[in-house]
């Protein structure tokens, strides 16, 4: 745990902003609510009977053309990565947006409107604390069809670099970064969304970009523009007269930056990547980056953490001394061997205590539980568990050696790894909820080469001795 933790941020009020969806052309009101800590970033389709609820989870991810869209039970989510990046880029953590759509606005294409709304709504810090996964080994998706890659690799902060190649005269390589989440504001909020002239015909032709015009997309014109093509552009995009600026985008519209399409790729990327449900340390490298690519990696990280949670070993510094030796323990607990089954208390906080047991051929019951091939019994473990976790309720009373602590029950035991000699065992024991008259419940985790090996609740009273 961070020394200092970052405590999880909402919006102190609600606030809404209407405009168009890009695809669909209706007209939309999204809602950015206050949500409470855990919640994460959900959608809420409020013009769906029961309003029901969307995570912006890699999982439901349906598909990726013309943006990121998601599905649960039915209930579709359009091009979500605009308004993501607006939550991910003022460091929130929990969030509703409410639409009475499918599709948020699209707005000029990019998140600034998104930005200034959740502004405005003011930001406010709540009790619980942030997780964040932590990039400690280089992590990489590939999509050999198209050469698109994300590497992902430790770093001190969230940091993503994005590299684009069109393969265009009009739009060759560009790349955008930035080195703090802080930066999104002024550096990346405004990049707006583009096309190429040969994607919009294609659109146009099947009826998409509804809510399109040349306020809310770059066009870069890849092509020679026909006279045909000039008057289905004026009608679709409402417009005169439509012409082509030096530069090669369709006039109306002047670049924000040099790099505005590298820099929209950001933006994409990192509200692609919100979607992973946890907050990222490390740094992240797009090449060539997409909606299809962002989700799969966002998918692959997803798996990542979920295991890493599963198997959330304590970091223990082996070359520092215990915080509880041996004989600390026994003037706490009243086991003495060979049924003291803890060696080490490591870390002790209000909630949470860390302690080890170095598992030697020499334990007792070697000689008898499969001696051909030992193995620790599981209860034993449970009871090792049992005991470090004893050492956090007794630390609630002032005078520890004068109480007992009993077990009342032990709920969802799992076994998954063998525990043989030579092994270490490292185990961890989290309060549930506070300890009040004397009754403690306590999630348990006993760790052996980096696996998880055990796990159990455990319920016990803390009963004075006579």
């Amino acid at each position: 745990m961070a020394e200092n933790p970052i405590k999880q941020r909402t919006i102190r009020k609600e606030v809404s902003l209407e405009g168009v969806g890009l695809h669909t052309g209706k007209n939309v009101k999204l809602v950015f609510k206050p949500a409470p800590a855990n919640t994460g970033y959900v959608f809420q389709r409020t013009d769906i009977e029961g309003e029901p609820i969307v995570e912006a989870d890699a999982s439901y991810v349906v598909n990726t053309q013309r943006g990121t869209n998601l599905e649960k039970n039915g209930v579709s989510i359009q091009t979500s990565e605009h308004v993501l990046a607006a939550c991910v880029g003022l460091d929130l953590d929990n969030i509703i947006i409410a639409i009475d759509s499918s599709e948020p606005p699209i707005m000029d294409g990019s998140s600034k409107f998104f930005v200034q709304a959740l502004e405005e709504a003011g930001i406010e810090e709540q009790d619980e604390e942030r997780e964040e996964f932590e990039i400690n080994e280089v992590i990489t998706y590939r999509d050999e069809k198209t050469g698109s890659e994300i590497i992902a690799m430790p770093a001190d902060n969230y940091q993503v670099t994005t590299m684009v190649d069109f393969g265009t005269k009009v739009l060759g390589t560009q790349n955008a970064s930035i080195q703090n989440i802080s930066e999104f504001r002024d550096e990346i909020a405004n990049a707006r969304t583009f096309s190429f002239l040969h994607e919009i015909e294609m659109l146009l032709e099947k009826g998409l970009i509804k809510g399109g015009d040349l306020n809310n997309a770059i066009v870069y014109v890849d092509k020679e523009l026909s006279s045909a093509t000039m008057d289905k552009l004026r009608v679709a995009f409402k417009k005169d007269t439509i012409s082509v600026k030096p530069n090669g985008i369709l006039d109306n519209l002047t670049l924000h930056h040099p790099n505005e399409a590298a820099r929209h790729k950001l933006l994409d990327v990192l509200g692609d990547l919100a979607l992973v449900g946890t907050k990222i340390k490390g740094k992240i490298i797009a090449t060539k980056p997409g909606h299809q690519v962002n989700t799969e990696f966002a998918k692959k990280l997803a798996k990542i953490i979920k295991a890493e949670k599963r198997n959330n070993m304590p970091k223990i510094d082996f070359d520092k001394p215990p915080l509880m030796d041996v004989n600390d323990i026994m003037n706490t607990l009243p086991h003495r061997p060979p049924f003291l089954l803890v060696d080490k208390i490591y870390s002790i906080t209000e909630t949470c205590v860390i302690g080890m047991k170095n598992v030697t051929m020499n334990e007792p019951f070697f000689v008898g539980h499969f001696p051909g091939k030992p193995v620790m019994p599981g209860v034993l473990q449970v009871e090792a568990m049992a005991q470090t976790g004893g050492i956090l309720a007794l630390k609630s009373v002032p005078d520890p050696e004068n109480y007992l602590t009993y077990f009342m029950k032990i709920d969802n035991v799992k076994f998954k790894q063998q525990v043989v000699p030579g092994d270490t065992l490292i185990f961890k024991l989290e309060l549930l909820a506070p300890i009040r008259r004397g009754i403690c419940q306590m999630q348990g985790y006993a760790y052996v080469n980096g696996k998880l090996a055990t796990e159990a609740i455990l319920m016990a009273q803390i009963v004075k001795s006579k």
